[in-house]
């Protein structure tokens, strides 16, 4: 049993590796060729216009993807970002980016939408009305 649980622990770490190793890209449904920073696409997310006609959508914050992009681009805790809209609500500046159940839900929106801008794992396959905007390592 003593080295079962060492064992254990030495197989679990490089699947975490692994799942922590995935990008993530930030695309959205337009005919335009746009590439943007990192900083634009925080920005973007965190309620600024970026005078292309984007709206961003996300996904929910049980999700691991939206945990990874909160992480790697806006830079901020999920706890964080939500006190932040809170408080632009309450003072009716801003309001949130539009939620969506999964990443396939975060695909047909995009699709349905244009100038909508999700993000989705680097591994996603990417359907052929979504531009790529930003990738993350």
């Amino acid at each position: 049993m003593r080295l079962f649980l060492p064992c254990l622990l030495l197989l679990s770490m490089p699947i975490a590796s692994t799942a922590s190793a995935e990008g993530l890209k930030v695309v959205a449904n337009t005919e335009r060729n746009i590439q943007l920073s990192r900083e634009q696409v925080r920005n973007l997310y965190m309620g600024a216009t970026l005078g292309y006609g984007l709206k961003p959508v996300a996904l929910p914050a049980s999700n691991r993807h939206r945990s990874m992009f909160n992480t790697r681009v806006i830079g901020l805790a999920e706890a964080r970002i939500q006190s932040y809209w809170a408080q632009m609500r309450f003072t009716g500046r801003l309001r949130p980016p539009t939620e969506v159940a999964d990443e396939r839900s975060l695909s047909d929106y995009l699709a349905d939408h244009p100038g909508a801008v999700g993000y989705l794992p680097a591994s996603y396959p990417l359907p052929d009305h979504l531009t790529v905007l930003y990738q993350t390592d």
